[in-house]
């Protein structure tokens, strides 16, 4: 078949109007991942005066959008299909816990902001299971029934929930291995995430298992707010606090989050 040099200039010129047609509707794919939970979670340079008032602490959250680098987003292509940009909000509040977020209005805010193909990560526990502090205690019932709300009304939205266990202490430890100081809240976890089918990030193990493979005492001062008088200026005495972490500690639970997404 033969076409006229004519014939040639249309078809030309139809074919690169179809391609600037589809790459000029081209609207780049962008999501969301919410980051819910309680001090160990949160990011402290959101507060004002970050540096003089509470560095060198950081949540792990503080540390997560790191490893999101456009060029690393092909290994969560399983996860979230084709995106071209991923934004971390860390909603993440020190002292909260599942119930406490929820009543302070928190979880509604983050509830209206969602969108269709958003992520909700949610790590609880540290202060639910604070027998102690009964206005933020929250027992294992309740516990359940307020990830359960947080996982269906995320799915309301099109987004998707991912629990996670709580991260571990530095305490307590035995025999040179870390264990569960949180009773039975991971398993309380691991009971919804079963129930409604929801994918589970077990960072509790995960932590402990990262922690003892470290070793007690390179975690101690090296991850965890455990440090000497006149180091920082935000902490003129010192600190002694096996809860909460340096940037290391921060860096590496959030090492141990990303790979853990790469795996669901």
């Amino acid at each position: 078949m033969f076409f006229n040099n004519r014939t040639n200039k249309v078809i030309i010129c139809s074919l690169v109007w179809v391609i600037l047609c589809a790459f000029g509707s081209y609207k780049p794919r962008e999501i969301t991942i919410y980051l819910i939970g309680d001090s160990t979670v949160a990011d402290y340079t959101l507060e004002p005066d970050y540096k003089s008032k509470r560095y060198p602490l950081v949540g792990w959250g503080q540390e997560f959008s790191a490893f999101f680098a456009k060029d690393s987003l092909h290994q969560l292509k399983h996860l979230l299909g084709h995106v071209d940009r991923i934004t971390i909000d860390d909603r993440a509040k020190g002292g909260r816990s599942t119930r406490t977020f929820f009543q302070e209005g928190r979880w509604s805010a983050v509830y209206r902001a969602l969108k269709k193909g958003d992520i909700v990560m949610m790590q609880f526990g540290h202060n639910d299971g604070a027998e102690n502090k009964p206005e933020r205690y929250v027992d294992i019932m309740g516990y359940k029934e307020f990830l359960r709300l947080f996982v269906l009304q995320s799915r309301q939205q099109g987004a998707t929930p991912i629990l996670l266990t709580p991260v571990a202490r530095n305490y307590p430890w035995k025999d040179g291995r870390l264990e569960n100081v949180h009773g039975e809240y991971p398993r309380a976890v691991m009971d919804v995430a079963k129930e409604l089918d929801v994918k589970l990030i077990d960072l509790n193990q995960l932590s402990m298992d990262h922690f003892s493979k470290v070793g007690q005492n390179y975690v101690t001062e090296n991850y965890f707010m455990n440090f000497p008088s006149g180091k920082f200026p935000a902490y003129p005495d010192g600190q002694k606090d096996n809860t909460h972490f340096q940037k290391a500690g921060g860096k590496a639970v959030a090492q141990l989050v990303f790979n853990a997404l790469k795996t669901l």
